[in-house]
């Protein structure tokens, strides 16, 4: 298609939604007492308690997630069946939902009815959010479908009714391919107000004639299948193994039969999806896989209390069924525990970046082995798409060469509209990170209140599917001649509700032909040139839910507390193994959705680690005697830890050195898990007394002290004479060489 032509699509799209903004905002005027205008237009009541379009639930954009009475009318319209999806060639469309009468009185007669919107195909994706806006009934909604209503009997208050329609697509007068408001109203039947409306709910109907023929869009759609860390930083050593100890086993229902992780590995098989895996939660499947157990309580520092987990053939069923899953398709492992990339750059997380590289290599090679592919690493995922430079480099440090950003972060260099067409793929950004971006109002749509289960979330789940298309096909509409990308990126934790009006709309769209679904490696294909855009502060909401500072510093704090532990166990590998797997978890992305949760988790991690530090340590004493002028000096350390106490020595310093001190400078101390050993410090007596000492641990490896010092005291007892004379010949010496130094001076 040529330049001008292109422009003159643009300008006329521009106009065509000016124009039907300025019609939505004209109310439909009043009407004679009879309730209907002399050329037939029906008009609104105007009063009562409320109205058809207000949402119980709303998302960022303003889109409902499902319907309740609005404050303008008293009566709530919801549509439970629409079918079929798309129009392609004649037939019916039926239409089916239900009315709740909201008004508090006795509704009488009415009778259901349809319009077209007046303006016809909406040529632009603005046009569908100013349709899903809107309110009130106005002359934007079009005429009523003559003769294809049908009758509803005397509704009293409070009740509910279900209704069905048939329309023949004839009648609807659709002019061709595109996306049509469609709106489902209830009027009055009889009497003097006959026509009045009552209640109203809008939705989207897209066509699609055989005839059509657009450039479909190469739809690259992620499936991610993710959770909220669970595995805690504690393990139960027995004599033939070590146990992990989860914080809880609600994991165990999620990945069984029927729950959300194994539904949403059954639904995505066999799809045009790519996956999207935490290497954590496959690591934590295989732990669970392989026996586990769980804390009496969430952060328990005590892994003896925790019970026996059930879930193990949960994870085992689990793990089979996503390898069958994903083999032969594209699969991304995400960074280990998938880290909130926004908090660490903003909230001092650079100490943090070594911890998490390293934890990410390890954990690409778990998913690789368990699933038996070759997944995809170096992605990363900010919470909400978002994308500054910090973010950016940040990522970069972790070795995240790509980065999925939302399509409002990231500008290309050649967009194809001034208003920017649908256009998402690649984009090479300065510093070497390349930004798949994704489609911004369509992720807006997936990440509002998910629709509630069964029957009672079938009018959300309809009002997605039906904008959903909608948004596609006029993408696709947007430029028909031109090759472009459409990247779609659901909730993290997806819905079950949401994944399956993902795969119907990713399915009626590949079916009608202006969608073509393609793996995440032909999105990246060649990148173009791009920038970020002008940032001017993230949303409130999505802020406030940052992981904050205070908490990122503790975990900076565990991670060198985890190093000085490391340095006294006989395997130190097995416990930072589970220790460094822990302080990864505490700054997952999920946590955004359970901030009690990540504060819990945390304050575990620390917990664990102040009790293992706190568990060698010297068993206080107060007096030892000390017999003769030489003998041993028992002091006991006790090793509460699960293995083996190796990098340790003892050190005995004396307050007054001249009547007793110890003869070993230092002493090696070893001793077994969870018993404690009592070390025997040889010490040199001079004099009869009390002698106040004081015992330190160190650390082997760097001489640091371990725990708190303990001072007792050595009484003295039957030290030779001879001994003592010494001392006190020793002590004589001393006086008279101060003395004579004295004198010298004076003399002097």
């Amino acid at each position: 298609m040529g330049r001008g032509r292109t422009y003159r699509r643009a300008v006329v799209a521009t106009v065509t939604t000016v124009l039907v903004a300025i019609a939505s905002l004209l109310p439909t005027p009043v009407v004679a007492a009879h309730g209907r205008r002399a050329d037939g237009a029906v008009a609104a009541e105007g009063r009562g308690a409320h109205g058809g379009t207000t949402e119980k639930g709303r998302g960022a954009d303003g889109v409902p997630t499902s319907r309740a009475p609005s404050r303008r009318y008293p009566v709530s319209v919801e549509l439970t069946s629409l079918a079929p999806a798309v129009i392609r060639q004649g037939g019916e469309l039926r239409i089916s939902g239900r009315i709740t009468n909201a008004s508090g009185r006795r509704m009488g007669a009415a009778r259901v009815g349809v319009r077209i919107g007046a303006a016809g195909a909406i040529d632009t994706r603005g046009g569908l959010a100013t349709v899903a806006r809107r309110t009130p009934l106005t002359r934007a909604d079009g005429p009523e479908v003559a003769g294809r209503t049908a009758r509803l009997a005397a509704l009293p208050a409070g009740a509910e009714r279900g209704f069905r329609l048939s329309v023949p697509v004839p009648d609807l007068k659709l002019d061709g391919a595109g996306t049509y408001a469609l709106t489902v109203h209830v009027v009055r039947a009889d009497g003097a107000r006959a026509g009045t409306v009552l209640g109203l709910t809008r939705t989207h109907l897209s066509a699609y004639p055989d005839a059509t023929r657009l450039e479909p869009l190469r739809t690259t759609a992620l499936w991610p299948v993710l959770d909220i860390p669970r595995m805690e930083a504690l393990t139960l050593r027995t004599q033939d193994s070590v146990l992990p100890v989860f914080r809880d086993d609600q994991l165990a229902a999620a990945l069984g039969p029927g729950g959300r992780l194994r539904r949403l590995v059954e639904m995505g098989k066999g799809q045009p999806v790519t996956w999207v895996l935490d290497p954590d939660l496959i690591v934590q499947a295989r732990a669970m896989a392989a026996g586990y157990r769980v804390a009496r309580t969430p952060g328990d520092t005590d892994p003896r209390h925790a019970t026996e987990g059930k879930g193990g053939g949960a994870a085992a069923g689990w793990l089979a069924a996503l390898r069958a899953a994903v083999r032969g398709r594209e699969v991304i492992a995400l960074p280990y525990a998938d880290p909130d990339l926004a908090s660490l750059a903003r909230g001092g997380g650079t100490p943090l970046t070594g911890l998490l590289r390293r934890a990410s290599r390890t954990g690409r090679s778990e998913v690789d082995r368990a699933l038996g592919v070759h997944a995809r690493a170096g992605v990363g995922w900010p919470a909400g798409g978002e994308l500054d430079d910090g973010i950016a480099r940040y990522a970069k440090g972790l070795g995240l060469d790509t980065v999925l950003a939302s399509g409002a972060a990231v500008a290309s260099a050649g967009e194809l509209v001034s208003e920017g067409a649908t256009d998402d793929g690649a984009v090479s950004l300065e510093g070497g990170t390349t930004a798949l971006r994704y489609d911004a109002a369509i992720a807006s749509q997936l990440f509002a209140g998910p629709p509630a289960a069964g029957a009672a979330g079938a009018p959300a789940r309809l009002l997605l599917r039906q904008r959903l298309l909608a948004e596609t096909l006029t993408a696709a509409r947007e430029l028909p001649s031109a090759r472009r990308e459409l990247v779609v990126v659901p909730p993290r934790r997806m819905p079950l509700a949401v994944g399956r009006v993902l795969l119907t709309v990713v399915a009626e769209g590949r079916k009608a032909g202006w969608l073509e679904p393609v793996g995440f490696a032909a999105a990246l294909h060649k990148p173009t040139a791009g920038r970020l855009r002008g940032f001017d502060g993230y949303p409130p909401a999505r802020h406030a839910s940052e992981l904050p500072p205070s908490r990122l510093a503790a975990v900076v704090r565990d991670r060198r507390r985890m190093r000085a532990l490391a340095k006294v166990l006989s395997e130190p590998r097995a416990t930072a193994a589970s220790v460094q797997a822990a302080l990864a978890r505490s700054v997952a992305t999920a946590w955004r959705a359970d901030p009690a949760g990540a504060a819990s988790y945390q304050r575990g991690v620390s917990r664990y680690l102040t009790a293992s530090i706190a568990s060698v340590r010297l068993v206080p004493k107060s007096t030892v005697v000390v017999t003769g002028g030489s003998a041993t000096i028992p002091v006991t350390v006790a090793n509460g830890l699960q293995q083996d106490l190796t990098g340790v020595e003892l050190r005995v310093l004396s307050g007054r050195p001249e009547r007793l001190k110890a003869r070993d400078r230092a002493m090696r101390v070893q001793a077994s898990r969870a018993v404690s050993r009592t070390v025997r410090i040889r010490v040199e007596a001079y004099a009869n007394g009390p002698v106040s000492l004081t015992a330190q641990l160190y650390t082997t490896a760097d001489g640091r002290p371990w725990g708190a010092p303990m001072t007792f005291t050595a009484d003295v007892r039957s030290v030779p004479s001879g001994a003592v004379i010494f001392v006190l010949g020793g002590t004589a010496l001393i006086v008279l060489a101060v003395a004579f130094r004295l004198r010298r001076t004076r003399s002097r």
